[in-house]
């Protein structure tokens, strides 16, 4: 007979103590990583590890045990074919808890729970980032309409300045005239 463990249930009852865990595991295994209550994470940890542990071993028997607890068998094939030969040559320490800040709401204090080798099986849901040495595409530049020479500025500095020209009757109404070099560089985009 299985001893009861100590202290208080998660969620009350036996049987929903396993369901959350049921629960936690299965989704364990479909993101890699976890946040979670630091309780929650510490009851998850041996149960997702011998889960695991029989993922290694690809039995008909195995398979019958672990699918009693995870249903969905999308996650039950990535335990089985990514998870378990990933950590075939581990004796143990499949997961790891982190610390994290505590919840805002309650200020429980909060865990992330990880499986240690995530990179190895490549965990669902993430989206690769985009690599910051990829080469840009070309972009072409468009030909902007020749300015007059009345309009543009005459500045001799070299800089983009904006001409700021004020009339008596409305001081507010400024107009303001944008070099080309602006221009360009707005059309481009």
């Amino acid at each position: 007979m299985p001893t009861p463990t100590k202290g208080p249930r998660l969620g009350g009852s036996p049987a929903h103590q396993r369901l959350i865990l049921a629960n936690l595991a299965q989704n364990l295994f479909e993101h890699g990583k976890i946040t979670t209550t630091e309780a929650k994470a510490r009851r998850l940890r041996p149960y997702a590890e011998s889960l695991i542990t029989k993922a290694k071993n690809d039995t008909v028997a195995n398979r019958r045990q672990v699918v009693k607890v995870i249903r969905d068998k999308s996650i039950l094939h990535t335990l089985f074919t990514e998870i378990g030969p990933a950590m075939a040559t581990r004796p143990g320490g499949y997961t790891r808890i982190t610390k994290v800040a505590p919840r805002k709401g309650d200020n429980a204090p909060m865990a992330v729970i990880e499986i240690v080798e995530a990179k190895a099986f490549g965990a669902q849901n993430q989206t690769p980032k985009k690599s910051a040495t990829a080469p840009a595409a070309p972009v072409e530049a468009e030909q902007t309409p020749a300015v007059d020479p009345e309009d543009a500025p005459s500045d001799d500095l070299g800089t983009d300045v904006d001409v700021v020209e004020a009339t008596e009757d409305a001081p507010e109404a400024a107009e303001t005239v944008e070099s080309s070099t602006d221009d360009e560089a707005t059309e481009a985009k």
